[in-house]
């Protein structure tokens, strides 16, 4: 739930009744009693109290927002991660070569679905003149205290109540346009750009003659798009796309990968290998934002390894040496190969090989891991190996790899 003005104002005002909720515990089994104790404090101020110290502690699991800004669990759900935010900023700065705007001053950047400020925060940080945008006043009250918290002034950031796709600005006023439109109803994410709320011809159109950088689930189907497409990950886990005018654009697809503190960067114009083989000493499946860009052959090139199949993203070699001297994408999972079966033959190849603990990933074969893993009936007990099954589809064969994960160091 997101609050009132007159709740954002009362946050803002108490930091003291916001450091005593944040000493409950908050839980599922202890609502009722906490929620009983703020209200006997704080009368009907006591949901507010209670929605910003969860959403809080949701943004700080998510590495989304600082642990001091005014959010509600709403917020805290659409907002991006600050290092996919901060990469964002750092490419429009450089797509922008830091020259001129429209008006012969620096660019203007206009956040159309400013929310509570997030992308504002590091768009600040790289420009001089910053707009941020929102149909809900109480998610532009919160942006105004945030962007203040974090040391950015009131008057380096223009806020102002709007629709994204009615601009509240001048046409050509503003150089770059940030969206991020609705990616989920009620049928679940929504794969269309022309599906999303608002749909992206009705942002290009209200927004003709800007630049625009639309903010994406991943999974978006962006194979009409002419522009740029970015497809970000943060330690494995992939967090959005975003579609870039053709203006903004330097490659015509990006694999952004941030992990552990690492970026590592593939696009569609680095050089690729066709090589498919058979299967080596090692495996794994590449890192997601890899893979949604469509760039596994780059990848495959990068380190030297192969796919086992044109149609699947698992690669395999026989050496170590791009994940020891930094070329390699770091943390990623990888696996030494122990045996090759056909699927019908891994009940009895796992059973030689004494397994008691299994994980089971799929790719290209329908194959249900929790089912097959039941069928595998595995012994119980301790002393026996843990191991993981690839079920891929290589060739015409459903082939099952049977491999032990390798701890690599960084």
């Amino acid at each position: 739930m997101t609050y009132t003005v007159d709740e954002v104002h009362w946050l803002a005002r108490n930091p003291h009744a916001v450091a005593d909720a944040e000493q409950l515990e908050l839980s599922t089994s202890s609502t009722v009693r906490d929620t009983t104790w703020l209200r006997d404090r704080y009368g009907d101020k006591a949901r507010a109290l209670s929605e910003l110290v969860t959403a809080r502690r949701a943004a700080r699991r998510g590495g989304k927002v600082p642990d001091d800004w005014l959010v509600c669990g709403e917020s805290v759900q659409q907002a991006t991660p600050a290092v996919v935010a901060a990469e964002r900023a750092d490419f429009l700065a450089e797509a922008l070569g830091g020259g001129s705007g429209r008006d012969g001053a620096g660019p203007v950047v206009a956040d159309v679905t400013c929310s509570v400020g997030t992308e504002l925060l590091h768009l600040s940080r790289r420009f001089g003149t910053v707009l941020g945008a929102d149909l809900d006043p109480a998610r532009l009250l919160m942006a105004q205290y945030n962007l203040e918290t974090s040391g950015i002034p009131a008057a380096h950031v223009g806020l102002v109540r709007a629709d994204a796709v009615v601009p509240a600005f001048a046409p050509g006023r503003v150089d770059v346009v940030v969206a991020d439109p609705a990616r989920r109803t009620s049928r679940g994410r929504i794969r269309d750009p022309k599906d999303l709320l608002p749909p992206l011809p009705d942002l290009l159109s209200a927004h003709a003659g800007a630049s625009l950088a639309v903010k994406c689930a991943p999974g978006i189907d962006y194979s009409d798009w002419e522009g740029q497409v970015d497809v970000v990950s943060v330690d494995g886990g992939v967090k959005e796309a975003c579609l870039y005018t053709p203006d903004l654009a330097r490659h015509d697809r990006r694999a952004v990968v941030l992990r552990k503190g690492v970026r590592r960067l593939l696009t569609s114009d680095d050089p690729e290998s066709e090589a498919v083989g058979a299967l080596g000493r090692y495996i794994l499946d590449p890192d997601g934002a890899v893979v949604r860009a469509g760039l596994v052959r780059q990848y495959a090139a990068v380190i030297g390894w192969w796919r086992i199949d044109p149609h699947i993203a698992y690669l395999s070699g026989d050496s170590l040496d791009a994940f020891g001297d930094g070329t390699a994408v770091p943390g990623q999972r990888i696996f030494e190969v122990v045996d090759q079966v056909p699927l019908k033959r891994l009940k009895s190849a796992l059973a030689s090989l004494d397994c008691v603990r299994l994980e089971i990933l799929v790719r290209g074969v329908d194959v249900d891991p929790d089912a097959l893993r039941r069928k595998m009936k595995l012994k119980r007990g301790r002393g026996g190996r843990e191991l993981t099954v690839v079920v891929a589809r290589v060739g015409d064969t459903a082939t099952a790899v049977i491999a032990e994960e390798l701890h690599l160091r960084g």
